[in-house]
């Protein structure tokens, strides 16, 4: 009788310590979001032997990408996964990685996040947002959408409204193309686009796939001035609030989900392109003259947030971890 007695304490002592955790994702499910969260939420259970699982909310269910951001650092969440460019509003150093034209491949993309300006990302966020990085969604480049016909130069874009994320980088690219830019909330892209509030919008293929833009949108142009790539991040008061092998779980799940989205975006992106072309009828154009007129205006915006995001030496630091020459 007492052996069952003490099996029943401990049963009820092991579901009091059990936590099930929040995270928010802006995308919807399908997505390179949707992937980093299901892939951390099976690690983090295995390694805690089940005291933490995680429940995912896709498609903004949570509220929006920078509202999640406020409600992790005050421990109203627990875990989300946002587009970088929502997190720079709190950490504005982070911008380094949203200039245009500094990623412009997978292999960039990984070079920095797993580099030392990678690392400046994580304590300035922490410092700046109180929240924690813990691992990184690989989604690709961001590529332009439209309604209306096909975008070869920057030129070809006149007339057209096209959605942006309401960060100040990305808002300035397109006005350097030309374009009076309409800053919108992720989660009112999809009925903006549809209703014609707006004819454009730009995303990698694997987010325009899981969000089915193909249903609004006609025309794609192969560009690269932005590689998306969405942190997941952890109020850093739940994290202090765990115990060191907790902790440690959670770092290395982080760590393990992060190169699990490398992977998946060089086998699934080929096979998305194509399945847009293929089986959704979408138009891709090649950015004329190897994107040099698109690359010479957006990159002349780079002087006016050398202030923002640490001195014009941080840009050059990521260009030169990236084998480049530093900026002019």
């Amino acid at each position: 009788m007492g052996g069952a007695i003490a099996l029943a304490l401990f049963a009820l002592s092991t579901q009091a310590s059990a936590a099930t955790w929040k995270m928010a994702l802006g995308d919807a499910a399908g997505g390179t979001q949707y992937e980093l969260g299901t892939t951390f939420a099976k690690l983090i259970e295995e390694k805690t032997d089940g005291e933490i699982k995680v429940d995912l909310f896709p498609n903004g269910q949570l509220g929006s990408e920078q509202d999640t951001v406020n409600n992790a650092s005050m421990g109203l969440l627990d875990l989300s996964v946002l587009a970088i460019n929502n997190i720079t509003p709190f950490s504005p150093t982070v911008g380094v990685m949203t200039l245009p034209y500094v990623i412009r491949s997978p292999e960039d993309a990984k070079t920095l996040t797993h580099g030392k300006v990678g690392q400046e990302m994580v304590d300035n966020t922490l410092r700046d947002a109180g929240v924690r990085i813990l691992g990184w969604a690989y989604s690709g480049c961001r590529r332009l959408t439209n309604s209306e016909r096909p975008v070869a130069n920057p030129e070809d874009l006149k007339g057209m409204s096209i959605r942006v994320p309401k960060n100040e980088i990305m808002i300035a690219a397109y006005q350097a193309w030309g374009v009076n830019p309409n800053p919108l909330a992720w989660s009112e892209t999809f009925t903006a686009l549809q209703q014609g509030v707006v004819d454009g919008q730009d995303n990698p293929y694997i987010t325009i796939n899981a969000m089915k833009f193909y249903e609004v949108q006609k025309y794609v142009t192969d560009s690269c001035y932005v590689f998306s790539m969405e942190p997941l991040i952890i109020g850093e008061g739940m994290f202090q609030s765990l115990d060191e092998s907790q902790q440690q779980a959670v770092l290395e799940a982080g760590k393990e989900a992060t190169e699990h989205s490398y992977e998946y975006l060089l086998a699934q992106e080929d096979a998305i392109k194509k399945s847009l072309v293929d089986e959704h009828g979408m138009e891709i154009t090649e950015p004329a003259d190897d994107e040099k007129a698109w690359v010479d205006q957006a990159t002349s915006i780079w002087p006016q947030f050398y202030d923002s995001i640490g001195g014009k030496e941080k840009l050059d630091e990521a260009l030169t971890a990236l084998g480049r020459e530093p900026a002019p």
